[in-house]
């Protein structure tokens, strides 16, 4: 009879700790199901956002493409006219000729050259009878060698200060030749000194460039 017991109780134990591993197993199982599962998950809604982000980009670039073919365009049509915006030859070599594109950089230089600024008004002006005395400004050559790119970049102030020799008529003619001027020039003051036949006249007066604008490629991390 104890003999009956002993075996039915190494029969339960077996069985318990058959129960206890089945359950264990169970447990795992179900744990690491549960863990690749959300693994998947994860992978799969990461794989959707890249495909997302990959779809948008393949549209911005389709849409960047069609938008450089239409400035292309228009590029070509901005600078074959018959007369440039300023009334000039577009393959004229005067002071008002040139095609349009060279017209705007003129205008408005995407670098800063004190001395391409100097050499500019004493053309104009040696040419239009006027006697230069000095042109004087600083020089800011190295400060401004690399500006700072930027999206939306801002016209910069060019100071200078321009004396000629002249009289009532040539002074006159000095804003009016600096206020026909291909580049923008703005003139803060005047200063007269002398008499009609011999005057002294100063012009305290600012240009601008306007640096280039930064081409930015952005990387973007998918999480």
């Amino acid at each position: 009879m104890a003999v009956n017991v002993s075996l039915k109780r190494v029969q339960i134990s077996k069985a318990n700790s058959t129960m206890v591993i089945a359950i264990a197993v169970a447990a795992f199982v179900f744990t690491f199901s549960l863990v690749a599962g959300k693994s998947l998950m994860n992978k799969r809604a990461y794989q959707s956002r890249v495909i997302a982000g990959k779809e948008k980009a393949v549209k911005q670039l389709e849409a960047n493409i069609k938008a450089s073919n239409s400035l292309a365009d228009a590029y070509k049509t901005f600078i074959t006219t018959n007369e440039n915006v300023i009334g000039g030859n577009p393959s004229g070599t005067g002071d008002r000729d040139g095609d349009n594109a060279k017209i705007t950089l003129d205008a408005l230089p995407s670098q800063y050259d004190f001395p391409a600024l100097t050499s500019s008004l004493e053309k104009i002006l040696t040419g239009n009878g006027l006697k230069i005395t000095s042109i004087t400004g600083v020089d800011d050559e190295i400060a401004q060698q690399k500006p700072q790119e930027s999206a939306t970049p801002q016209p910069v102030v060019v100071p200078f200060e321009v004396s000629v020799e002249t009289n009532i008529a040539g002074a006159k003619n000095l804003l009016s030749l600096m206020e026909r001027s291909i580049r923008p020039i703005s003139v803060q003051k005047i200063t007269l000194t002398g008499s009609n036949s011999k005057l002294q006249a100063v012009v305290a007066a600012q240009t601008y460039y306007l640096p280039e604008k930064g081409l930015t490629i952005e990387k973007k991390d998918v999480k």
